[in-house]
């Protein structure tokens, strides 16, 4: 069953913001930045602060002064009225300066992102005489009757290895993909990137659920999934006062450990078994938190 409350845009832009890990002292993310009133919001505004620094990642490629991007969930359709939609927030956000042209047409670029190929929309163009092109895998350009230079990015079609996090963004994440996410999550050393990949994690793990309930049943993986995790299970320690001991503390990280396993179908064995692992407990202990 589909999971309505999972938070997809918040991890789309964690993701960018990891995908231009190597530029980011470069640009500008203002996520969610508001054109006028609260419902004329776009995604994600990516500014470059010299535009004459070449971005490394090919999605940047077509980037100018500003950068209008919008993300459509996996659940989301994207058709040519939100095409043209995404067109006029570009406007918008163009005629929004403090002077008169204050931000140029010419520096002004529009991307949609979306995990599948919008066909019908495909067709569209075809039908009407848009010009189409593909200089980058999953990457296409939309030429034609467009006011900004507008690229629609099919993330299922980037690679893999290039894209990890906005692959991750899917939910039909196979075990290999998400040992290798994990992985990638388990290598990072700056402190923002971690934040930024447990946003993208948390998504990922919400939206595959059956994928995490195969790999905590791996005995290989689950001590390395719960470090991971790690993130997500301090988050369920709201029993835990601030002021509390250090015994109380993991006290209240063990059974929120617990609930997880819980929540993802794991029975006490497998729980058990993974508490013993992850926190050096006794057979005995650990039956006291079943």
């Amino acid at each position: 069953m589909q999971d309505t409350k999972i938070q997809w845009h918040p991890g789309f832009v964690a993701a960018m913001n990891l995908e231009f890990a190597k530029d980011r002292e470069g640009l500008i993310f203002e996520k969610e930045y508001n054109l006028n009133t609260k419902p004329l919001e776009i995604d994600l505004l990516v500014i470059r602060k010299d535009s004459s620094v070449r971005i490394s990642n090919e999605i940047g490629s077509l980037f100018k002064g500003h950068n209008i991007m919008e993300y459509k969930s996996p659940e989301d359709s994207l058709d040519i009225d939100d095409f043209y939609k995404a067109g006029a927030y570009a406007s918008l956000y163009k005629s929004y300066g403090r002077t008169t042209d204050e931000v140029s047409a010419e520096d002004v670029t529009v991307s949609l992102v979306r995990e599948a190929k919008p066909e019908g929309l495909f067709r569209y163009f075809k039908e009407h005489s848009y010009s189409v092109l593909n200089p980058y895998r999953g990457i296409y350009y939309i030429e034609g009757n467009v006011l900004f230079p507008t690229q629609i990015v099919v993330t299922k079609e980037l690679d893999e290895e290039s894209h990890i996090w906005l692959a991750a963004l899917s939910e039909g994440m196979k075990k290999q993909r998400m040992t290798k996410l994990l992985r990638r999550v388990e290598s990072l050393t700056e402190k923002a990137d971690k934040e930024f990949a447990d946003s993208v994690l948390e998504v990922s793990i919400g939206a595959n659920k059956q994928v995490i309930e195969e790999l905590i049943g791996d005995g290989d993986m689950c001590q390395a999934l719960m470090e991971i995790m790690e993130p997500q299970l301090l988050l369920r320690e709201n029993k835990v006062r601030e002021e509390g001991r250090i015994e109380g503390r993991i006290e209240g990280r063990i059974e929120g450990t617990v609930d997880t396993l819980r929540e993802f179908g794991q029975g006490d064995s497998e729980i058990k078994r993974a508490i013993m692992q992850r926190y050096g407990l006794s057979m005995e202990e650990a039956e006291e938190y079943l």
